[in-house]
């Protein structure tokens, strides 16, 4: 595990928006949809599209618009399938520093999705939320403490460094979940901050992503609120060729499958088709 980064650039921290807690997220009784603003040059979807400050408000309104619960804005890319070119701390927060208080100004929930404990701080005294660590506090040695001593909810995803199919991918899940549920206790943060993401498409062949969402409620051991981001993912094209952009079908299939097994949270490219069928969804379900 890589040493401890300095967590800096802290003018104090800012107050956040009302109902952002986790749990007061979850008390709205329904699925929540977490819409994604990548302000990166080479996201496996969206790469390029929002790297203008101007674009990525603009595209951070529509998402607020379209029904979104929570805004997750990212400023390095993570690729799931590899070829992610890793930025230095001071990059990451150029892209962020133009976007992420206009955004947070719209009154969503506001989550950074940074494996730098630096990074995060930043964004929470600039008024964000939530922590989505994709390394599930098993980077960087400051994040957990810092979700400590900020008390804010984080959302722990597993990873792995390459896909290997020969792994029984749900055990894998659960010894990473134990090994950061155990970071989480030792940093001190609330159990009840805790969120659990299997990563879809990190680290899995697509079978292996398809396997978790069918096996998603096998998670549901650890009590803690599940995350799912099928969102135009590359095992949808195993099943159906498609490029990204054309998976909204079978990224809006994966995620109402997800709810049934279990997910509390679903993160998408597509909010407003996501929160049409997840409504259509839940109005047949109360007519049965």
């Amino acid at each position: 595990m890589p040493g401890a980064s300095t967590v800096a650039d802290k003018p104090g921290t800012a107050p956040q928006p009302t109902g952002t807690g986790l749990a007061a997220l979850l008390a709205r009784g329904r699925p929540l949809v977490m819409g994604i603003l990548n302000v990166t040059p080479d996201s496996f979807s969206d790469g390029g599209s929002f790297v203008d400050p101007a674009k990525a408000i603009a595209h951070a309104c529509v998402i607020a618009e379209e029904g979104a619960d929570i805004l997750d804005i990212g400023a390095e890319s993570t690729r799931p399938y590899g070829g992610a070119q890793p930025v230095s701390a001071d990059e990451e927060l150029t892209r962020l520093k133009p976007v992420l208080p206009a955004v947070v100004k719209l009154g969503l929930p506001v989550s950074i999705d940074t494996i730098k404990a630096r990074i995060a701080a930043w964004a929470l005294d600039h008024g964000a939320a939530i922590v989505n660590d994709v390394w599930g506090l098993q980077r960087d040695d400051a994040m957990a403490p810092l979700v400590a001593e900020r008390g804010v909810p984080v959302i722990v995803m597993h990873n792995r460094e390459a896909a290997d199919a020969g792994v029984d991918i749900m055990a894998d899940i659960d010894a990473f979940f134990a090994r950061s549920l155990a970071i989480a206790e030792r940093a001190g943060i609330a159990r009840g901050q805790i969120v659990l993401d299997p990563g879809i498409g990190f680290g899995k062949t697509p079978e292996q992503s398809i396997t978790c969402i069918a096996r998603l409620a096998e998670l549901k051991r650890f009590g803690l609120p599940l995350l799912v981001g099928a969102s135009r993912k590359r095992f949808i094209s195993s099943v159906t060729p498609a490029p990204p952009n054309e998976r909204i079908g079978g990224s809006i299939s994966a995620h109402l499958m997800a709810v049934e097994n279990g997910a509390a949270i679903v993160r998408v490219h597509d909010v407003a088709e996501t929160v049409q069928a997840l409504r259509v969804a839940a109005a047949i379900e109360a007519a049965r």
